[in-house]
């Protein structure tokens, strides 16, 4: 395998305008790639108003009102559009390497819905696969920011549309009939007398750079048949029965199971190693060698890998924080939040504080990577959310030119933003370089779990001044350990600019990248007069990095809690108070339908209660109505929820569904019961056993997802945007269930495991054999 190389362009007249929103400044460029038609496209962006909206105290729009973090994705990935490339080959298969990985959001059936809409081809017929890493994309293979269909949509739409063309051109030529007398359907060119003819026939003579095309046009979204129409997911079945190829499933010749014992703390690195005789003498060990997280044991199996490292006898440094615990991390951040500023004589003020101890991503699938390092080159596969930084970071520690170093991109079991750092690829590729061999290393769930990087601890803390009864200010001020984002923009000169210094205290351009982030990530949705955010982070050298929605799931969840403790000050109903002051229509819809669909305000039993919330990001709405059932304070159960989102428009409704499910999950998690015990520089959790996730059990069986009507052509992000609502919703209905707010999440947080001792892995459940 080698790396993608962009292949020759030869440049074909403009088409004419596409859609709306498209711009003006765009162009098509058809890459020849016999026996293929390869086409590529660019579209200019176009910068969105915010909804206006009146209200009795309007708040001045925030940044991310005019320009969120998924737009500035869009157009950092717009300049190289050019270079993806859909192509159809003599099999009339249409395939795309998209520049995005698949982690479950289901992005892969999206654009291939979109491809098979304007090819008027089966669904079937289109393959979509994730694109190895390649340099030349730049700034177009990061997959965050809930951006991948908002940056896609229209160059998709674009590509497909002018290979539809391209082939009714072919045809024409060939049968000597105008192109107003052809169809299309079903993967075939279709003639008024009857003639047809199939995409995979045609695709040689398509790809003529000589071919005249007329017009080139997307259909009309009134036309659409496959998007806005429910569809499961292309690799669903293959999933569920075992058959997808995830990176451990990966058949590399020769590769070893690798594992590695690690230190007693958090970023502890190693120093010596007592008994490496011994290890390298246990059954089934190859090889033992040390980098600088640990020490790396290569078996014939990975419970033969596991048994010895459990063995090592190894010392490490004691990392930056050996002493910190829960309430330490949360006592500094208490005393270094920033100040509120004076209120004005006279006016009322509401308080109110919410601490988020650290969280794990909890991925299904564990850290993991498969290496083959050779003296003249390297392969590494792994689940990349940033594959070219990974390539370029690795190729410079293993000492190789950036082109003879492949980064695969693998498909992987769950993201939520880990994997934007590719930690594991490194030692993969360290560990095959030193041992002379293909390896696959796999962390396992303890180390991932209490190693693996967490979402930051951080503090939430908000005051409202009411004058004459509104709200004529809202201050925001978020202390919180640092993100780290020294991924950059996933590509080595961002990367770097973020990484200077070096060192456990990251960078103050890191620090700056993370105030960009809360700026156009983090907005109110609601005209509380003055709106005033600011936000504190604490370099202390913990492992962190961004977690699904990034700052908005404890920040905007936490608002709407306050939201709560404000209209219950006021002695307005929670639902009236967030329709008389959110700025935009669409909240407002998706606000009233929760409320209907949910009926709010019915009387309930006692101990049970309703909570609602309402939040945007990444140019999406949702609204959640949780009913609780708090009968036991300490153990509460989610019995109801009802969520509405508006996205603009949904190219999956089935996805778009999947993915509110998914973030009423990690809200029922992190408010109810999921946290990180820290103690002595180590989280306690290692395992979904100790880690309290949501299961089944803990989802509602009433359960509606409702899914606004299409509004205009702008798609919104829905990878992120499910999770803050229902968040407020569910610490709202517990505090009307119990009559006690809550402070500190996740609700319900005891160490009701015995812990697996610092640097052990335990045994498998199942052992081999």
């Amino acid at each position: 395998m080698t790396p993608h190389d962009p292949p020759p362009t030869v440049t074909a007249d403009r088409p004419r305008t596409l859609e709306v929103n498209m711009g003006r400044r765009r162009f098509l460029t058809y890459l020849l790639g016999v026996p293929a038609l390869a086409v590529a496209t660019r579209i200019t962006y176009d910068s969105l108003a915010a909804d206006p909206a009146a209200a009795a105290l309007p708040s001045p729009p925030s940044v991310e009102e005019f320009f969120d973090i998924g737009e500035a994705l869009v157009v950092a990935s717009a300049p190289t559009m050019p270079l993806v490339t859909l192509e159809i080959g003599e099999d009339g298969v249409a395939r795309l390497d998209l520049p995005r990985i698949e982690m479950g959001q289901g992005i892969t059936t999206s654009v291939a819905m979109l491809i098979a809409e304007e090819l008027d081809v089966a669904l079937e017929r289109v393959v979509v696969t994730c694109a190895d890493a390649r340099p030349e994309l730049l700034l177009n293979q990061l997959t965050a920011g809930s951006s991948t269909l908002r940056a896609f949509y229209h160059p998709v739409r674009a590509l497909a549309a002018a290979a539809r063309a391209r082939m009714l051109a072919a045809a024409a030529t060939q049968w000597g009939v105008p192109t107003s007398e052809l169809s299309t359907s079903g993967g075939a060119v279709n003639a008024e007398d009857g003639r047809s003819t199939d995409f995979g026939a045609l695709s040689l003579a398509a790809a003529d750079p000589a071919l005249e095309v007329g017009e080139v046009l997307p259909k009309p979204v009134s036309d659409h048949e496959i998007v806005g129409t429910p569809v499961r997911r292309v690799d669903g079945f293959d999933i569920v029965t075992g058959r997808k190829k995830f990176t451990m499933d990966l058949d590399v010749p020769g590769a070893l199971p690798t594992m590695v014992r690690r230190a007693p703390t958090w970023n502890g690195e190693f120093r010596s190693v007592a008994n490496r005789g011994d290890i390298e003498a246990m059954p089934g060990v190859v090889a033992v060698t040390t980098i600088s997280s640990g020490v790396a044991v290569v078996a014939e199996t990975f419970e033969q890998a596991r048994a010895a490292v459990c063995a090592v006898d190894a010392t490490f440094t004691p990392g930056p924080v050996p002493d910190e615990d829960d309430e330490s991390i949360m006592e500094k951040l208490r005393a270094t939040s920033l100040p509120f500023a004076a209120p004005p004589l006279g006016a009322i003020t509401v308080e109110s504080t919410y601490e988020w101890p650290a969280a794990a991503h909890a991925f299904l699938e564990t850290e993991c990577a498969v290496a083959d390092v050779r003296p003249d080159g390297a392969e590494i596969w792994s689940g990349f959310q940033a594959p070219i930084v990974a390539q370029q970071k690795i190729a410079v520690e293993l000492g190789l030119p950036q082109d003879s170093v492949t980064a695969h991109v693998v498909p992987c079991g769950g993201a939520f933003g880990r994997r934007v750092f590719f930690d594991t690829a490194m030692e993969a590729a360290l560990i095959s370089q030193q041992v002379g061999r293909p390896i696959k290393l796999m962390w396992h769930r303890t180390d991932d779990m209490r190693h693996g990087r967490c979402r930051p601890a951080n503090v939430q803390r908000f005051r409202a001044t009411i004058v004459a009864g509104q709200v004529a200010t809202l201050e925001q001020r978020v202390t919180g350990v640092s993100t780290d984002f020294r991924h950059g923009l996933g590509e080595i000169l961002s990367a770097t600019a973020t990484s200077l210094p070096e060192g456990a205290h990251q960078a103050v351009v890191n620090d700056a990248f993370g105030q960009a982030v809360f700026l156009t990530f983090i907005s109110s949705p609601y005209n509380f007069g003055v709106y005033d955010k600011k936000l504190l982070e604490l370099p202390l050298g913990i492992p962190t990095s961004s977690y699904r929605s990034v700052p908005n799931q404890p920040a905007r969840g936490s608002e709407e809690m306050f939201v709560d403790e404000v209209a219950e000050r006021l002695g307005v109903d929670p639902v009236e108070f967030r329709r008389s002051t959110l700025k935009s229509e669409r909240a407002r819809a998706v606000l009233d339908t929760v409320a209907e669909a949910g009926d709010w305000g019915r009387r309930m039993p006692s101990g049970h209660a309703q909570g609602i919330g309402v939040h945007i990001e990444s140019r999406a709405y949702t609204a959640a109505l949780v009913e609780l059932d708090c009968r036991d304070p300490r153990n509460p159960q989610v019995t109801k929820a009802v969520m509405a989102v508006d996205v603009g428009r949904a190219i999956n409704p089935l996805g778009l569904e999947a993915q509110m499910q998914g973030g009423l999950a990690e809200a029922i998690s992190l408010t109810l019961r999921a946290g990180l015990h820290v103690v002595d520089g180590l989280p306690l959790e290692g395992s979904y056993s100790e880690y309290h996730f949501a299961r089944q059990k803990d989802f509602p069986d009433d359960l509606e997802i409702i899914i606004m009507p299409p509004v205009g052509e702008q798609i919104g992000g829905a990878g992120e945007v499910g999770m803050a609502a229902p968040t407020g919703a569910i610490a709202n209905a517990y505090a009307r269930a119990t009559g006690t707010r809550p402070r500190s999440f996740p609700i319900n947080h005891p160490i009701d495991f015995e812990p697996i001792p610092p640097g052990l892995l335990p045994p498998p459940a199942f052992p081999e054999g």
